[in-house]
C-alpha cells in the first residue's frame, strides 16, 4: 500500500507494474518502480507463484563443457535475469545422447516455467519431442538439427571454423593437426565441416593421419596433441576444437622441446579466458556464448509473458556473429 500511495495508483497497477503485465503505460511503471525502489519493497516471488500458478524458474541444462563456457553460459543468463522476477535452477547433466528421457524427466520434475537447452541437448530428438508432448518451453542456443523448433539463438559454427582453418592456410600451413570436440556434441561435426571447405579453397584437404579424436577437455586435448607430435614429419600446426585442448596442445608442444609459434603454430575456438591468460596468447574464434544465453533467456520470458497476456510473442531466431581473433600463438611455418 505504501508503495502505492507514494506512486499515487492503486494497488493493482503496482501489482501489475512490477510483474511488467500489459497495458501499463511507460510513465506509471517507472513511477511505480521508482516508488519500490525508495521504499525497498521486493515483491514476494512465492507469493507471486501461488497466485498466477507459475514458479518463475527457469532451467539451464549443459554437459560436461570447459570450465570457462559455463562461466559464460550462466553469466549471460543471470545478466538476463537481473531485477527479473525469474530465477535460474543450473542443472547438469552427463551422457545427454544415451539417457535423454531421464534429463526430460529431470527437467519435468523441476517445476521449470521453461528451460534453457545448451549443447547437446538442444540437439536431441527425444528430449525435444518430450518437452512439446508436456507443452514445457525451451530455448536452444546453437543447436544444429531442427532449426525450427522452439526458440533457437545460434552462430554459423561451418563458417566459423572455416575462418580459423583459413587463418593457417593463408600462413602456409598444410600439414595441420586437428583435435575434434565430442562427437555427441554437433558442433564438432559442424566445425569439421568448415575445416574442410576452407582446406578445399586452396586445393588442398585434410591430413587423415593428423585427426585425432578429442573431447572438450584438457587432459584428453594432451593426449591427441602428444599423438600429433609423434607424426614424422610432424605437423606445423595444430587446430583444437575448443580452447582447453588448444592450451593443452601448447603445454604437448612445450613439453617435446618445441616451441609455439616457433616450431607449431596453435589454433583454438571460443576466445574463452585462458585463451587470453596463456602464452603465447590464443588465435581462436569469440563464440559468443554470453550474448546467445542472454538473447535465449530474454526471448523465453517474451514468449512465455506473451503466453499470459495473449501477446504476440516475439521471433523465435536469433542469430549471432563470429569473430576470428589472431593473437601470437600462430605464426608462418619455419
Amino acid at each position: 500500500m505504501d508503495v502505492a500511495g507514494l506512486a499515487g495508483v492503486s494497488i493493482k497497477t503496482v501489482s501489475r507494474a512490477l510483474n511488467d503485465a500489459p497495458h501499463v503505460n511507460a510513465d506509471t511503471r517507472r513511477r511505480v518502480k521508482e516508488a519500490a525502489a525508495a521504499l525497498d519493497y521486493h515483491p514476494n516471488i512465492a507469493a507471486q507463484s501461488l497466485i498466477a500458478r507459475r514458479s518463475y524458474l527457469l532451467g539451464l541444462t549443459y554437459e560436461r563443457p570447459s570450465p570457462s563456457y559455463v562461466v559464460e553460459l550462466q553469466n549471460g543468463a543471470l545478466a538476463r535475469l537481473e531485477n527479473s522476477r525469474y530465477r535460474l535452477v543450473v542443472l547438469p547433466f552427463r551422457d545427454v545422447a544415451n539417457r535423454p528421457e531421464e534429463l526430460g524427466s529431470l527437467l519435468l520434475r523441476a517445476g521449470l516455467d521453461g528451460v534453457i537447452l545448451a549443447p547437446p541437448a538442444c540437439d536431441q530428438h527425444e528430449l525435444l519431442s518430450m518437452l512439446d508432448r508436456q507443452k514445457l518451453p525451451y530455448a536452444r542456443i546453437t543447436p544444429h538439427h531442427e532449426m525450427d523448433r522452439g526458440i533457437v539463438t545460434a552462430m554459423d559454427e561451418v563458417e566459423a571454423g572455416r575462418a580459423i582453418a583459413t587463418h593457417l592456410l593463408e600462413l602456409g600451413h598444410r600439414r595441420i593437426g586437428i583435435v575434434m570436440g565430442d562427437p555427441s556434441h554437433a558442433a564438432s561435426a559442424a566445425r569439421m565441416e568448415g575445416y574442410r571447405l576452407a582446406f578445399a579453397d586452396f586445393d588442398a584437404e585434410p591430413i587423415d593421419d593428423l585427426v585425432v579424436s578429442g573431447d572438450f577437455t584438457y587432459d584428453v586435448g594432451y593426449s591427441a596433441a602428444a599423438e600429433l607430435l609423434s607424426n614424422s614429419p610432424r605437423p606445423t600446426a595444430i587446430l583444437a576444437q575448443n580452447d582447453d585442448m588448444a592450451v593443452a596442445a601448447m603445454a604437448a608442444v612445450r613439453d617435446a622441446g618445441l616451441s609455439v609459434p616457433g616450431d607449431v603454430s596453435v589454433a583454438g575456438f571460443d576466445n574463452s579466458e585462458v585463451s587470453r591468460t596463456t602464452w603465447p596468447q590464443l588465435t581462436t574464434v569469440r563464440q559468443p556464448v554470453n550474448e546467445m544465453a542472454w538473447d535465449a533467456v530474454d526471448r523465453l520470458i517474451a514468449t512465455l509473458d506473451a503466453n499470459d497476456s495473449q501477446r504476440e510473442a516475439p521471433p523465435l531466431r536469433g542469430d549471432h556473429p563470429y569473430e576470428l581473433i589472431v593473437r601470437a600463438s600462430t605464426a608462418p611455418p619455419l
